[in-house]
């Protein structure tokens, strides 16, 4: 196991008074056909102590379950292709502001949603407020990563959709460590975070993200798709 941080990333944060060690686990890349449970035992094993938990990365277990697809084998809609326009890109992401990532949104979220979502987006941005888009589409939608330049191959050309029931996935993985370990599946980028599933209360994963905030296992190469959230 890796204890060592990733580039421009602390190995502790103090919250609330405590000082917690985010200990980034480096791993080979994740591939379609992969299975979870054999990859948590690899790069896990006998490293996790009492009180500690384990946080992973929703891409991986998207792709273990079946979610990722190639850009080429996506054929967006003329609505995707309209919708996407109008999405905002940022350094860390293309979000769905691509015709891809988009149809795979409404293919995910329902038409109905993704057309709400749009419509209160567009008229609360022209009143400055922001975030309501992924408010109205939900997890799902948030969830969904297209390619970037920055993304290990082969997922700088494939999009990866959020994880199927990511909480009885964190209540099997927990039981997979012998209750080792409290575990949360997690969606942190350099913008913010989102916990969609956990065997945690709901004031912990509050915590969790605050914990996870800036972003610890690193958005592009570091192939860190785990970690281990420790209290001093």
């Amino acid at each position: 196991m890796s204890a060592e941080a990733n580039a421009g990333k602390a190995l502790t944060v103090e919250v609330d008074g405590t000082s917690y060690s985010r200990i980034p686990i480096r791993t080979r890349v994740v591939l379609p056909g992969d299975d979870l449970d054999a990859f948590i035992r690899e790069y896990v094993g006998d490293s996790l102590r009492p009180g500690d938990l384990l946080f992973v990365t929703e891409k991986i277990v998207a792709i273990t379950q079946g979610r990722s697809y190639l850009v080429e084998e996506i054929t967006p809609r003329r609505l995707a292709l309209f919708l996407s326009k109008y999405v905002t890109r940022t350094p860390y992401g293309i979000g769905l502001g691509m015709p891809e990532t988009m149809e795979m949104a409404l293919r995910e979220c329902g038409t109905p949603r993704i057309l709400l979502a749009a419509a209160v987006s567009a008229v609360t941005k022209a009143f400055g407020r922001k975030g309501d888009f992924y408010r109205i589409a939900g997890d799902k939608a948030r969830a969904i990563d297209g390619p970037t330049s920055g993304t290990i191959p082969p997922y700088n050309k494939a999009v990866v959709l959020g994880p199927e029931r990511p909480d009885e996935v964190a209540k099997h993985l927990k039981a997979l460590l012998g209750g080792a370990a409290e575990v949360a599946v997690v969606d942190i980028n350099d913008l913010g975070g989102n916990i969609l599933g956990s065997t945690v209360d709901r004031a912990t994963e509050k915590r969790l993200v605050t914990i996870l905030k800036d972003n610890p296992l690193g958005q592009g190469h570091e192939s860190t798709p785990l970690g281990i959230i420790r209290a001093a």
